[in-house]
Order: C-alpha cells, then sequence, then structure tokens
C-alpha cells in the first residue's frame, strides 16, 4: 500500500465524531502522520500471518474480513465500511501479534491509513484517541459474538433466508454463487446448495447460473423469524 498525503478530509468531524475531542497536539500528530489513500477494488490490504503496519480509517467503500480454515472452509467475518475502522487491525496492533484472517477491498476504498507508531503514540498520549479505537473495537467485538452465536447455534436455513431476503438487488434478486453464500454464512457450498433447491422447491426462489431470483421475500422473512 502506497501511503499519499493529501488534504485532511473534511468529512473526518462527521464520520468519527469521537476524534472532536482530540486536544491540538493529538490532532496535529494525527493530521501530520495520517495519510489519505485511495485502493482499487480487489486489493488485498492483508493476509493471515502478516504483520500489521497501517491502522485504517474507512472514508467510503467496503472492506471485507475473512478467515479460511485448515480445510479450505472460509467464512466473512464482518465488513468495514464508512465511518468503521478494522477490529483485527487493532487486535494485531495492540499486541504485536500477525493478523489471522485476511481483508479485500469489495470497492474502491477511500480512507486514511495511519502507520504503527504514530498510532501507539495516539494511544498512549491521548485519552479521546483511545476512547475512539476502544469504542469502534467494543462495537466490532459485539457483533462478532453475535456472528459465533449464529455459526455455532443457529439453523443455516433461517440465517439463509434472512440473508437473501435482506440483500436482494432491485430487481429483486442476487448475483452470487452457492460458495459465496457459504462463506457467507460459515457453513458447506453443499448445505447451501440443498437447503437453495428447498427454497425454489417452496417458491421462495428461482435458481440460475450465477443468480438468484427472490419470489417470496416475505415468506423467507416469516421464516428467519423462526426459533
Amino acid at each position: 500500500m502506497t501511503l499519499e498525503r493529501t488534504g485532511w478530509p473534511a468529512e473526518i468531524p462527521a464520520l468519527f465524531p469521537t476524534l472532536g475531542g482530540l486536544d491540538a497536539d493529538a490532532e496535529a500528530l494525527l493530521r501530520r502522520s495520517g495519510a489519505r489513500v485511495t485502493l482499487p477494488r480487489g486489493t488485498v490490504l492483508f493476509r493471515a500471518g502478516d504483520r500489521c503496519h497501517t491502522f485504517l480509517m474507512v472514508l467510503d467503500g467496503s472492506v471485507r474480513v475473512q478467515m479460511t480454515s485448515e480445510n479450505g472452509r472460509e467464512i466473512v467475518l464482518y465488513r468495514v465500511a464508512r465511518g468503521e475502522t478494522c477490529i483485527v487491525t487493532t487486535a494485531c496492533l495492540l499486541t504485536h501479534t500477525p493478523y489471522g484472517a485476511e481483508a479485500v477491498t469489495e470497492s474502491e476504498v477511500d480512507a486514511i491509513a495511519l502507520s504503527a507508531g504514530p498510532f501507539h503514540e495516539l494511544v498512549a498520549r491521548s485519552g479521546a484517541f483511545r476512547d475512539f479505537v476502544f469504542a469502534s473495537f467494543g462495537t466490532r467485538l459485539t457483533g462478532m459474538m453475535m456472528l459465533v452465536e449464529e455459526v455455532a447455534f443457529g439453523r443455516v436455513d433461517l440465517r439463509l433466508a434472512r440473508f437473501l431476503a435482506e440483500h436482494r438487488d432491485p430487481a429483486g434478486g442476487l448475483d452470487t454463487t452457492h460458495q459465496a453464500l457459504a462463506v457467507e454464512l460459515g457453513t458447506a457450498r453443499e448445505v447451501v446448495s440443498r437447503q437453495l433447491k428447498e427454497f425454489e422447491r417452496q417458491g421462495f426462489v428461482a435458481l440460475a447460473r450465477g443468480r438468484i431470483e427472490v419470489r417470496d421475500a416475505a415468506a423467507l422473512l416469516a421464516l428467519a423469524e423462526e426459533r
């Protein structure tokens, strides 16, 4: 990743309101050390085993963070979107440990990149910056715990029904594959394919190559509410 310093974004206070509490010295350090970057879609930000050198504050776009098991199974942990930071990066910076996941940009991403040295200096010197870092960390951790609960205890059919209903495009469907859905839900492709066939049999969806048409979103949402 090449860091190129540009003008300080005017949207920073709105996207990261906690930073409004920075004192003059901390704000000057952040402005001086932060570099605005533009990352093309498909950029790999880090892989499992990499050392962490950069704290990223996303101004626009989306980054997908995922893990791959030894047998090749993948699961999406979360996405980092506008006004958010990455909990895996924060954990690696604070503990000086390598990444245990990978991150890829899903669209062009506009962000502020802060290298490890200034990040640690700001954490040590500024209570407001610490509040910003740990508030972001805590919010994301809650989401991660919900994901663990869903994967460990949730029924795949209910989770798949909700995903299909909530992520359909304006045309009423999703351009995706069974494997991509399996990664989203943390399960096997065969499980997703079998469940989609059942949804198709019930008239909830229609399946085509690389496309799933949602025929009855209300029925999918009603199924998702079952326990």
